[in-house]
C-alpha cells in the first residue's frame, strides 16, 4: 500500500492484476488455529480482557452503585503493554444522592488518571512527573473534593485498580473489595474493610462468623465523601497471571462466600458469563443490595 502511494504521489501508474489471477483464500479450520497457539507462539502485546456485571437487587428501589472499565493496548517494536483502569464505587445507603456521589467519584478518578496518563500514552519515552501510587493517591484526593461538593452530607466506597502491564496499583476506601483469584479456585482479598466490624474481627474481639450477621456490619468508619482527611489504602502488587483480578460491591460478597465466588469465576465459560453468574447467585441469595462486578483477565 505505501509503495503504491508513493507512485501515485510522483506520477506513475501501478499495474492492475490480472484478471485471471487467482486471490481465492480459503478460511483456517479451528484445528489450524489451534495448532498455531499450542505451538508456544507468543501474541503480543499483551491484552487486559474483562467483564462487568451489575443488578439493582431484590430489595432495594434504585442502583447506587456505580462501575467503570477501560482496557487499552499498545504495540510496537520497544513499547508492548497493556493499560487498564477499572472501578467499583458503592453510594452509602441512607444517605441523600448516595448514587450522585458513587458517580462523581467514578467519573473524577477516571478522568483524573485518564488526563494525567495521556502524555505516556501518545509517547511512551515521555517521562511521568509521578509515581503510579502518588498519581492514584492524587486521584483519590480529587474525587474527595468533587463528592463533597457535588453530594454534600453523602459518601461512597471506592476501590479502583490501575494495571499497566504486568502490576497494578490498588486505591481503596469503604467496603467493595478486590480479590486475586487463581485458576484452581484459590484467591485472596487484597483490599482490607474499612468497618467498624471488621475491625473489632481484627482486634479478635468477634469471630469472623459473627462478623457476617453483625447489626453493624454495614457501618463504615472510612469512606468517601465523609470527614476532611481522608486515609486510602494505596498499594501496587503483580496481577494475578494466570488467574483473575475481581472488583466488586458488598452486594455480591455479603451475600457469596469466598470459595463460591472463585469457583463460579473459574468455571465460567467466559468473563461476561462469570459476572452474570456472580450477579444471578447473589440475587438467587436473597439481593439485599445493589450488586456490582467487575472480573478482569491479562492474555498470555
Amino acid at each position: 500500500m505505501k509503495k503504491n502511494l508513493f507512485n501515485w504521489l510522483h506520477g506513475k501508474k501501478t499495474k492492475p492484476l490480472s484478471a485471471q489471477a487467482d486471490n481465492n483464500t480459503t478460511p483456517l479450520s479451528d484445528s489450524q488455529i489451534e495448532g498455531a497457539l499450542t505451538k508456544g507462539l507468543r501474541i503480543e502485546p499483551q491484552q487486559l480482557m474483562y467483564g462487568c456485571g451489575q443488578s439493582i437487587g431484590k430489595q432495594r428501589e434504585h442502583n447506587e452503585d456505580c462501575i467503570f472499565a477501560l482496557s487499552l493496548a499498545r504495540g510496537g517494536e520497544t513499547s508492548s503493554y497493556p493499560l487498564g483502569i477499572f472501578i467499583v464505587a458503592d453510594g452509602m445507603g441512607g444517605h441523600q444522592y448516595g448514587e450522585v456521589a458513587s458517580s462523581t467519584a467514578v467519573g473524577t478518578l477516571a478522568g483524573y488518571l485518564l488526563k494525567h496518563f495521556q502524555p505516556y500514552l501518545v509517547n511512551p519515552s515521555e517521562s511521568m512527573s509521578e509515581s503510579i501510587q502518588d498519581l492514584m493517591r492524587s486521584a483519590i484526593n480529587e474525587a474527595q473534593r468533587a463528592v463533597t461538593q457535588a453530594a454534600p452530607g453523602s459518601g461512597t466506597t471506592l476501590t479502583a485498580a490501575l494495571v499497566l502491564g504486568q502490576q497494578m496499583t490498588i486505591g481503596h476506601v469503604g467496603d467493595s473489595r478486590a480479590y486475586a483469584i487463581q485458576p484452581y479456585g484459590e484467591g485472596e482479598a487484597l483490599t482490607r474493610d474499612h468497618s467498624l466490624v471488621k475491625r473489632l474481627e481484627e482486634l479478635g474481639q468477634i469471630s469472623s462468623e459473627e462478623a457476617a450477621v453483625h447489626p453493624q456490619r454495614n457501618v463504615l468508619y472510612r469512606a468517601l465523601g465523609q470527614g476532611e482527611v481522608l486515609e486510602p489504602d494505596i498499594f501496587s502488587t503483580t496481577f494475578p497471571q494466570p488467574g483473575y483480578l475481581l472488583l466488586c460491591s458488598d452486594g455480591l460478597w455479603s451475600v457469596l462466600s469466598e470459595s463460591d465466588l472463585f469457583n463460579l469465576v473459574i468455571t465460567a465459560k467466559d468473563l461476561r458469563n462469570a459476572c452474570q453468574r456472580l450477579v444471578a447467585a447473589a440475587n438467587e441469595a436473597g439481593g439485599p443490595d445493589n450488586i456490582s462486578v467487575i472480573v478482569v483477565q491479562l492474555t498470555t
